[in-house]
């Protein structure tokens, strides 16, 4: 879904061509996600058959074997970066950098703290950069400081939510042992408060519909106050899940999308 907040943000997904070049960015970043998604969970395979849930994914559980995946995921990677060269050499390049760019997760740089964090909220950004070098839309640079800072906050909430329930016994993970939850709670409110100061800034400073846009901040911080309650909860080591199934959420989620195409494509 990420791949189309750039067009949607710019008011030109109605248009057909545009349109067509981010259905394929969609299916080339897929592609190349599930790639890396196979690749770590051969990797990660002993450790996630002793963790309740993860047991049950299809490679932990052997249900797929870690060979057909990889294989899988090799043509899958290939197909990406064909794909996005085909509709764009800029969007080939990316799904290129973003194999790259997890393939160093996956070999090292899960191992470095910090680095683990900016690495996965990377791949978020280059997901969302992915739909405006398709259709060849101008990024902002509040649309990267936004983007990049919800990218970390959510990836932290996801280690904070991790860290908390192993409780006092320590991770299995290494990176995971070093980490504190003060300092991700600090982390979580740094990136959460940037994230607030840069979308109000973009708000009150469109040429047009500023009223809309002025309207959509009061449902995104409190779609980031939500979330951070929640996570504070026990919950959070699923974003997915946990954004799909809170009711809460899922009625700031609309609001705030009503709210912000209202902006883009009132009068437009």
């Amino acid at each position: 879904m990420l791949v189309l907040a750039a067009p949607c943000a710019a008011g030109v997904i109605d248009r057909p061509r545009v349109a067509a070049e981010v259905a394929g960015a969609f299916v080339v970043m897929c592609a190349v996600s599930s790639a890396t998604y196979l690749v770590n969970d051969v990797r990660d395979v002993e450790q996630d058959r002793r963790h309740p849930s993860k047991r049950r994914r299809p490679i932990a559980s052997g249900e797929l074997a870690p060979r057909t995946a990889l294989l899988v995921a090799l043509a899958l990677a290939l197909a990406g970066v064909v794909g996005g060269a085909l509709i764009s050499l800029w969007l080939g390049a990316l799904a290129l950098a973003y194999l790259a760019l997890t393939a160093s997760y996956s070999l090292w740089l899960r191992q470095v703290v910090v680095a683990d964090i900016a690495v996965i909220a990377a791949g978020f950004v280059l997901r969302a950069f992915a739909g405006g070098l398709a259709s060849d839309i101008y990024l902002s640079r509040w649309f990267v400081i936004v983007t990049g800072c919800l990218a970390i906050f959510l990836v932290t909430a996801k280690r904070y939510a991790e860290l908390r329930e192993h409780g006092g016994v320590e991770p299995a993970r290494a990176t995971l042992r070093r980490y504190s939850l003060g300092q991700l709670r600090a982390t979580l409110l740094a990136t959460a408060l940037l994230a607030c100061v840069a979308y109000t800034g973009w708000a009150f400073t469109r040429p047009s519909h500023v009223l809309w846009y002025g309207l959509s901040i009061a449902p995104f911080v409190l779609w980031l106050g939500r979330y951070a309650a929640l996570i504070r909860s026990g919950a959070g080591q699923a974003p997915e899940e946990l954004i799909l199934r809170d009711r809460a959420l899922l009625a700031l989620s609309l609001l705030w999308c009503l709210l912000f195409l209202g902006g883009v494509y009132v009068g437009h």
